[in-house]
């Protein structure tokens, strides 16, 4: 089995992938679209196909009955009949590899089978094969030579301009005496090349920007010529750049850019006559050469080794432009090769030049007061973390990793029940090789005659896939594709989701870097800093260390357009299902031996919306799970990192060792996040990217002993009330009796009826894709848990437009359930200390969900009460009296209580080494941030601002005012107010007043509440409706006189970006360490990929040209930012701890390290709360809105822009609370 991140339908299909599904890429499908082809036979109508198959069947007869008479008039035995099925173009049906002839012509066969003829006549006909099979293959290579070499002819090397002067010009040097050098020509046009776009040019709608900012058909334009240069095809690239030359309105879309890439292209390969047509082109395109164009000419005369006169009159030229010589070396990113070929050419108009040397970036500092001490020089109270590591085991480690990402994927074993290896499985095994075997081959030709159709269109100068199917190998395709075939789900995918993330999967792999030996050169110097038995001359943090050996900036991949990695999925997708085919006896053994397709093609609703869905034949599906193979299929991005991950130096360069990862995650195509990243002065991103590296930099190792337990579950049949899903066996049946879903055709049933029973069959399949949904997940998990059972391992970190940091490895980390958690602890153990213990003991009783509103002290004690069972459990978990199931978080507190044991047991606890991370976490942490905007000191006395004896619980406050509204309603009659009576709760009001201050609306709170009000089984179920309703307007009504600095602050944000969206701009503003944020909420606009399976519809948000979508600006805007503020607490967080030499790790607001550490975790944590909040928030916000939105002379008068200006000089004014007093509260983090 594979799992390939993907799982995202109900058997876990997607729940492979980071985040919960591509943002942005909506599953809406357009009607049928695009026509069947010959090959594509199962749409074919149930009658149609029957008549085709007699059909079949009776030629064949008649051809068999025919070749018997014949051999038997001259005395011949019969050959194979195998061969006669084969002149009828009837398939059979392999078993294990093999043929399976009809049983009419087997009888027959047998009886001449015997005679000594036969065997001739066999031998006869296996050698006339052989010779048939060398003959088309040899016709084979003849007709490809010919067809290149032709296809070569075919493509236009020679301009098409639109200016008649030089078309003119170009005819004539064309046609000129030999000795007129191209040379001569190039000086001339770079003499007579515009300094600036001509007014028309100027005008165009691609208006020669940067191409970063390219929208549309542009990308597809530029990512066109990217693609076939690095797949040599150069000639295609240059037909296609001449072809829309030559038109108008296609001229229009091409940018200085593209002109350069095939420039720099041909003089890679010395050929000057054919850059010399590009600069024919770039003139009468109204263009001036930039340093790019330059470089890529003398490049080329470098390599041509030209007389020093022409180069010498291109050098005047581009002194005349205004460019300077010295930055073709530091301005123009070139190879060392290239850059080497620049300076021959150079060398030979000025022999004395020297390039200047590449400029030693001045030490930056970052200007955030907050950071100002992190990155204070030789700071003697600095003291930076080791690994438990050597330097000889970490190179090692190195090497493993470095393997993994060379092979692209990585086999794990399957934690599945082993099964009985019965003739059974033995011979399902021996089919689906043999299959696979057919398949590959099929799937190598479909792949060939693909290029070719897409090559075609090429020469024809369209933006075809040939160059993006030309990216991988065609081993590389075809493994990849059956490792899809391999992890469909039974009730099959999306084609949308399917063709994304195939061309994903293609868009990362052709970014492999290979730049392995200095790598690992470069990686070894650096694990000096990490080893546990180096030394290095100064301190530092690893990326100042990193930086400081001199490793080269990578080059920023330019990101496809949606289109275009749809496009290409979607091309490979139908590869997949022509090629893959299987015997129709495997579906009805006693059907004749016929090819039927393994992928059906079918639509389906979701949600309201009609999809198209690719669906494994039932046949199939049945053939996996009988052959129950037990291996799994993870791309390597998606498993954790066998070595420490790449610091991150840039927004584009960190984690893994080969495989390109971007520091801010986003919708694929878009492009905001990054250009705002890019544009940043790179120094005032150092606190992200430390933050994020001492996070990836956190060692890890698998709890054995929990893994075990849950293993002995999950192959038995599972236990949903721990977390461990049941197998899909245990999955509901559909309904039988009267309720069998056949009833509903009968004449007898009532429309209710039916509609009742259509319903609870529903019910039934959404419970059963559900569990089969979690049994893939908790599969993936599980089986990675295994596979690193006994190693090391690290989670590289990025991040989302808010600046919450995740880990990149989306099955196997700490940010999943409380299964997930506990199977994880730190590789690096640290004595317990004094106080270790008693942390451990609070933390078990945290997990539990008892005493919240008692103290700390109540809290140990109460541990050391159930220090009996807590043993217990420990020691005998399956069998003993199970106390720690009854917990909120049962498997961390089970593991929680086998560490617990270990210390107590130990001859010193103090000096019990433990790798159990202990958590600290935030009271409502987003009501903490808002009460500290605010200096809210109501507010900050709910949340655990102000010090106190006991914590406070804003939950059951909440609760509690909502029953006094509740009690007075009910005095004045009202009913729902009168139902409530009893069960008005902290749970069913906990959740909604813990998303308020993320921007859940009333709409979202009546859903959580109707939620909860249904899990209580004495609540009259008829009053859900009607009471979740009610209750929502109390919560808030409770928030609002509660929290009313916090709601006034909530007002002034949303009023605020409600104005920015009217002014036509998304919202965007920089978090207090730097990072710039922007809201990627637009008006979807609808791309459309017809033809194939079908028309493919989905919602493009290319963002940096479409309107804002102004209500999810404004609802975004409150929580973002306060996302926003948490991660910034947090990043400080972790950096002080780094520099104090702690572990630390994070899931948003809830703070890890081991136990020794807690106290100073807890301290550094409050410092940095109370640091954070004494900068003007606010007011630094409300004038980097002014500046970037209310400054713009030519918006100045607009309506929307002086009511914007209005709103964002009236910042809410802030209460009394006193700071300082965060730093003495205990329960602020606990």
């Amino acid at each position: 089995m594979s799992a390939v991140r993907w799982g995202r339908g109900a058997a876990g299909f997607g729940r492979a992938l980071w985040p919960a599904g591509p943002p942005g890429l909506l599953a809406e499908e357009g009607a049928l679209g695009g026509s069947w082809s010959r090959k594509r036979s199962s749409t074919a109508s149930p009658c149609e196909q029957d008549r085709r198959k007699d059909w079949g069947h009776a030629e064949l007869l008649e051809v068999l009955k025919a070749r018997v008479r014949q051999l038997q008039a001259e005395g011949v035995a019969e050959v194979p009949v195998k061969r006669v099925a084969k002149r009828v173009t009837v398939a059979r049906a392999p078993e294990a590899g093999g043929a399976q002839p009809p049983r009419q012509a087997q009888a027959g066969a047998q009886g001449a089978a015997a005679t000594p003829s036969s065997r001739w006549a066999q031998k006869l006909d296996s050698d006339q094969q052989l010779t048939e099979k060398r003959k088309q293959r040899l016709e084979g290579k003849l007709r490809k030579r010919v067809e290149k070499g032709a296809w070569q002819k075919q493509l236009r090397l020679e301009p098409r301009l639109l200016s008649r002067k030089l078309a003119g010009q170009l005819q004539h040097w064309e046609q000129g005496a030999p000795r007129s050098p191209w040379e001569e020509q190039l000086a001339q046009l770079l003499q007579e090349a515009p300094h600036r776009l001509s007014s028309e040019a100027a005008a165009a709608p691609a208006d020669r920007g940067p191409e970063s900012r390219l929208e549309g058909q542009q990308q597809r334009l530029l990512s066109f010529f990217e693609c076939c240069l690095l797949t040599g095809h150069l000639p295609l690239a240059h037909h296609v750049l001449v072809t829309h030359h030559s038109k108008s309105q296609q001229q229009r879309l091409l940018t200085l850019s593209m002109y350069n890439m095939v420039m720099l292209g041909w003089a890679r390969q010395g050929s000057f006559k054919e850059l010399t047509y590009v600069f024919f082109m770039l003139k009468d395109a109204g263009l001036a050469p930039d340093l790019q164009s330059y470089a890529a000419a003398l490049q080329c005369m470098g390599r041509l080794d030209q007389d020093a006169g022409t180069i010498r009159r291109c050098l005047k030229q581009m002194a005349q432009d205004g460019l300077q010589l010295q930055g073709l070396f530091t301005a123009v990113p070139l190879s060392a090769e290239e850059r080497a070929e620049l300076l021959r050419a150079v060398r030979k108009a000025k022999p004395t030049f020297t390039p200047p040397r590449p400029p030693v970036p001045s030490p930056q500092v970052n200007t955030s007061p907050l950071l100002r001490e992190i990155y204070a020089k030789q700071d003697p109270a600095v003291s930076y973390p080791r690994l438990h590591l050597s330097l000889k085991e970490l190179q090692g480690l190195f090497q493993q990793q470095l393997r993994v990402e060379m092979a692209t994927t990585i086999t794990v074993e399957s934690v599945e029940k082993v099964p009985l290896l019965t003739k059974e499985v033995l011979h399902a095994r021996k089919t689906l090789a043999g299959l696979r075997t057919r398949w590959r081959t099929a799937l190598y030709r479909e792949l060939q005659e693909t290029k070719e159709s897409e090559a075609h269109a090429a020469r024809e100068g369209r933006l075809s896939l040939f160059p993006y199917l030309c990216l991988l190998s065609e081993k590389e395709v075809v493994r990849m594709l059956l490792q899809t075939l391999q992890a469909l789900p039974a009730q099959g995918e999306s084609l949308l989701f399917l063709a994304h993330e195939l061309g994903l999967r293609v868009f990362k792999r052709k970014q492999l870097r290979n730049e392995v030996q200095e790598l690992e050169q470069r990686y070894s110097k650096y694990l000096h800093l990490l080893a546990s038995d180096t030394q290095v001359a100064e301190p530092c943090l690893p990326r100042q260390h990193w930086e400081a050996l001199g490793v080269p900036e990578a080059p920023h991949e330019q990101p496809w357009p949606m289109s275009v990695v749809v496009q290409l999925g979607k091309q490979l997708a139908e590869v997949l299902v022509r090629a893959a085919q299987m015997p129709s006896s495997l579906a009805a053994p006693r059907s004749p031996g016929t090819l039927i397709p393994v992928l059906y093609h079918v639509y389906s609703f979701r949600s309201f919306r009609q999809i198209g869905i690719l669906k494994p034949h039932p046949a199939f599906t049945q053939l996996l799970e009988t052959a129950a193979e037990r291996t799994l299929t993870f791309e390597s991005t998606d498993v954790p990192m066998l070595c420490p991950p790449l610091p991150w130096t840039s927004p584009h360069s960190g984690a893994f060792l080969l495989s390109p990862t971007r520091m801010m995650r986003s919708v694929e195509g878009s492009q905001q996040h990054q250009l705002l990243l890019e544009r940043c002065p790179p120094a005032e991103l150092h606190g992200a990217l430390d933050a994020l590296t001492q996070l990836g930099n956190c060692a890890w190792r698998v709890n054995g002993r929990v893994l075990d337990l849950v293993l002995e579950l999950f192959t038995d049949k599972g236990c949903p009330r721990l977390g461990v899903p049941a197998p899909p066996s245990e999955a509901p049946r559909p309904p039988e009796g009267r309720q069998a879903p056949k009833r509903c055709l009968l004449p007898e049933v009532s429309p209710a009826e039916k509609a009742e029973m259509r319903r609870e069959l529903a019910r039934r399949l959404k419970v059963a894709r559900e569990m089969q949904s979690l049994r893939a997940d908790a599969l993936y998990r599980l089986s990675l848990a295994q596979h690193l059972r006994h190693r090391v391992f690290w989670l590289p970190h990025n991040m989302d437009f808010r600046g919450r940091t995740y880990p990149c490895s989306p099955h196997f980390n700490h940010l999943g359930s409380d299964l997930a958690r506990a199977l994880l602890e730190f590789a690096q153990g640290r004595p317990l200390g004094p106080h270790g213990l008693n942390w451990l003991k609070i933390h078990l009783v945290n997990l539990t969900g008892l005493k919240k509103r008692e103290s700390l002290q109540a809290r140990r004690d109460y541990a050391d009460e159930l220090m009996e069972d807590i043993l217990d459990s420990a020691d005998r978990p399956m069998t003993g009296r199970k106390w720690w199931m009854e917990a909120d978080e049962p498997w961390q507190a089970l593991a929680c209580c086998m560490e617990v044991a270990r210390a107590v047991r130990a001859p010193d606890p103090t000096a019990y080494v433990s790798h159990f991370p202990v958590h600290q976490d935030g009271s409502c942490n987003g009501l903490q941030h808002y009460a500290a905007l605010g200096r809210d000191s109501v507010g900050a006395a709910s949340v655990n601002l102000l010090p106190s004896d006991l914590p406070q619980d804003v939950y059951s406050e909440v609760a509690a005012q909502v029953e006094v509204f509740r009690r007075q309603d009910a005095e004045q009659g009202v009913q729902v107010a009168q139902v409530l009576e009893g069960f008005i709760s902290r749970k069913v009001v906990k959740q909604t007043v813990m998303t308020v201050v993320y921007g859940v609306t009333r709409y979202g709170g009546r859903l959580q509440i109707e939620k909860r009000l249904r899990e209580i089984h004495d609540f009259p179920q008829d009053f859900v409706w009607e009471a979740s309703h009610y209750l929502v307007r109390q919560v808030f009504n409770s928030l609002q006189e509660m929290f009313s600095g916090t709601r006034s602050i909530q007002r002034w944000l949303t009023e605020s970006a409600r104005l920015i969206s009217h002014t036509g701009s998304a919202v965007e503003w920089v978090t207090p360490l730097g990072i710039p944020i922007i809201q990627p909420y637009h008006r979807d606009s609808k791309v459309m990929i017809k033809g194939g399976l079908q028309s493919l519809t989905f919602s493009s948000s290319v963002d940096t040209s479409q309107k804002p979508n102004t209500l999810k600006q404004k609802n975004g805007f409150p929580p973002n930012f306060i996302h926003s503020l948490d991660s910034s607490h947090m990043m400080l967080t972790a950096l002080h701890c780094y520099r104090k030499g702690l572990t630390f790790v994070s899931v948003h607001d809830c703070f890890w390290t081991h136990a020794a550490d807690v106290a100073v975790m807890n301290q550094v944590c409050r410092e940095q709360f109370v640091r954070l909040h004494s900068q003007p928030i606010l007011h630094n916000l409300s004038r980097f809105l002014i500046e970037r939105f209310c400054s713009d002379p030519r918006t100045s008068k607009s309506i929307w822009v002086s009511r914007l200006m209005d709103t964002l000089l009236s910042v809410p004014k802030t209460g009394t609370f006193n700071l300082e007093q965060v730093k003495h509260s205990t329960y602020f983090f606990s």
